[in-house]
């Protein structure tokens, strides 16, 4: 899967959109955003997540964390976090490069209002040095994704 699984879901869905390779890893949030040249919050990491007995993806702004109560409340239960195994065997992509497109196994995606913050976002794309620049909403309209609050971002310094 990975990248490739990507490239064909973009090709087929919003082929106008261009899957953005990097020499250098962007497997973290830092290395991402310094590999393109954007604040850590404008990079869209994709959490993969059980609550209860479903498996899910979140997809938030780069320097939020996830906020346990608000999750119990609007998801019905306390997350915990995949392996990097259930990780890759589910979606399909390494971790590091997990995003909602192209995924091997079809699963809810939720995006976090933290992320209309901003015009465009950089989620992965398939590999620990791929990403797709993107508007929020048309993120979550490709992937049918619902908009959740379950983030808390840091404040202003």
């Amino acid at each position: 899967m990975t990248v490739e699984a990507v490239r064909a879901f973009l090709a087929q869905n919003a082929p106008d959109l261009e899957v953005l390779e990097l020499e250098a890893s962007t497997a973290t949030v830092e290395m991402a955003a310094r590999g393109h040249g954007v604040a850590p919050a404008q990079i869209a990491k994709t959490l993969s997540l059980r609550v209860r007995d479903r498996t899910l993806l979140i997809v938030t702004c780069g320097d939020a964390r996830l906020n346990n109560r608000k999750i119990k409340d609007v998801l019905g239960g306390k997350p915990r976090m995949l392996s990097a195994d259930e990780v890759v065997s589910l979606t399909g992509h390494p971790v590091g490069g997990v995003c909602p497109f192209g995924l091997a196994t079809p699963l809810p995606v939720y995006c976090d209002i933290s992320l209309k913050t901003f015009g465009e976002v950089l989620p992965a794309a398939g590999s620990t040095n791929s990403a797709v620049r993107i508007a929020p909403e048309r993120m979550a309209t490709l992937v049918n994704a619902e908009w959740i609050d379950v983030c808390e971002r840091p404040e202003p310094t």
